[in-house]
């Protein structure tokens, strides 16, 4: 009875400590030119305002269309330069995604878009 009971507790504290995570970071879809240049994207969200995920995204101006993170809150990204634009194409050939770079300490995220 003691066991099952620990058991239970033990059970408990691990859901809660589930629950507790944080959410993953929020995510859009952004353009970038073969030399690693952001280009912009259009993208269109669903017309809700409890949902405000953005789910079709299109390149007009050509480049490739990869996954990157929305600065959180008081966070910036990198201003563009040549540099950061070699870093982004260096990291696009191992990878097919942006989400958890970094460029000299920086997250490369995107700032959020204005609705």
């Amino acid at each position: 009875m003691l066991r099952s009971l620990l058991a239970g507790a033990v059970l408990a504290l691990c859901a809660g400590a589930a629950y507790a995570q944080p959410e993953s970071a929020a995510q859009t879809k952004v353009c970038v030119d073969v030399n690693g240049a952001l280009r912009p994207a259009d993208c269109h969200g669903q017309a809700s305002r409890l949902e405000t995920r953005e789910d079709i995204c299109l390149c007009s101006g050509g480049g490739r269309q990869v996954a990157a993170s929305i600065c959180p809150p008081g966070v910036a990204p990198p201003g563009e330069s040549l540099a950061v634009a070699k870093a982004r194409n260096q990291l696009l050939r191992s990878q097919d995604t942006l989400v958890g770079a970094t460029f000299e300490g920086r997250p490369l995220c995107v700032p959020p878009t204005q609705r």
